[in-house]
């Protein structure tokens, strides 16, 4: 979608003229931020909240309902538009994200299930321990983003492989998880917190 709207510039600026940006009607950072900077975190937050025990998913529900509350009052009221930079909602879902990844590496060191368990072997944990890098060391960048696209651009692009690199490990590692049932010799089964709250229940 992104390659569509850099290649059709007049669909993009039809978009841009209806979300009422009309100074840089080519630009497409609309669709970024939709999917990138919204959708994305919410897809995190639900991913994070099914490695979590039971007793610590509902943080991540009262943090699912806190970002999608907070970014669209702050989108629709004019503060950080949909058509440009929105550090603001993006520092929000990631310390989210952040705090989500903390909770899940406290249950891997205290949980018995987990220290039973070869992490190194665990899907989880490299998804989690990726997902941890990405928003750790894209967290300046995406905060400075406007201004570094404006007065260092040449800083602003490099820091951004960065982040297209950490996107690209984090779709594979992704892509592990899914595949890892049928790995058996390489993953191990993921310990399962839904039968560990029913046993205590």
């Amino acid at each position: 979608m992104g390659a569509y709207t850099l290649y059709d510039h007049e669909f993009n600026r039809s978009v841009n003229a209806y979300l009422g940006n009309t100074e840089f009607p080519r630009y497409n950072l609309w669709l970024f931020n939709v999917t990138n900077k919204q959708v994305l975190t919410i897809l995190y937050l639900f991913l994070i909240k099914s490695w979590l025990e039971p007793s610590k998913k509902k943080y991540i529900n009262w943090m699912l309902t806190g970002f999608v509350v907070s970014s669209q009052v702050i989108q629709f009221s004019g503060l950080e538009p949909i058509y440009w930079f929105q550090p603001l909602i993006f520092t929000i879902g990631a310390n989210m994200i952040l705090v989500g990844s903390g909770l899940y590496f406290v249950g891997l060191m205290t949980n018995d299930r987990y220290l039973n368990s070869n992490p190194l072997r665990l899907t989880s944990f490299w998804q989690m321990t990726f997902i941890l890098f990405t928003y750790s060391l894209t967290y300046i960048n995406d905060v400075t983003k406007l201004y570094l696209v404006t007065y260092n651009y040449e800083l602003g692009k490099s820091l951004s492989y960065t982040e297209i690199v950490m996107d690209v490990f984090n779709l594979a590692i992704l892509m592990l998880t899914i595949a890892s049932p049928l790995l058996p010799g390489i993953f191990e089964k993921e310990p399962s917190y839904e039968l560990q709250g029913r046993k205590s229940a």
